[in-house]
């Protein structure tokens, strides 16, 4: 997992901001895209992972960095796997560079595209049967 873990920082720290240097342990955090003038968040790269069939990493802690994003490879991932999601790293990046909107609507290949974050928090369903007497989903 270190090993991983070190790759995949050194691989993509010239299109992630890295907010601390040196070797890491099991895990690293990247403080969002180094371009920051895109307007694309931390929020917005997780989601456009999910287009790519990536689950999202963790986003937003460790609360230290504003824009967080915190990589943790598994020691059991090829080096085959490895570089494709370095490859969808970097392509959203450069999506980021040349089209923000595409990343900052993302997902767009989900059944499920991005939710209302307040709405979530201000109407939630906690239960079966709350959701099926509610119409406004």
């Amino acid at each position: 997992a270190t090993l991983n873990a070190n790759y995949i920082k050194e691989s993509l720290k010239d299109c992630y901001e890295l907010p601390i240097e040196g070797v890491c342990k099991h895990e690293f955090v990247f403080d969002g895209l180094k371009d920051k003038s895109t307007g694309v968040t931390t929020l917005d790269v997780a989601k456009r992972l999910l287009d790519y069939g990536y689950h999202a990493p963790t986003i937003y802690f460790p609360l230290l960095f504003h824009q967080a994003l915190m990589i943790e490879p598994t020691e059991s991932e090829s080096k085959e796997t490895l570089d494709g999601f370095i490859a969808v790293m970097r392509k959203i990046a450069q999506e980021a560079a040349e089209n923000p909107e595409l990343v900052k609507t993302a997902p767009h290949s989900t059944p499920v595209h991005r939710l209302d974050d307040t709405k979530a928090a201000l109407k939630q369903i906690v239960t079966w049967n709350e959701l099926c007497e509610t119409k406004d989903l």
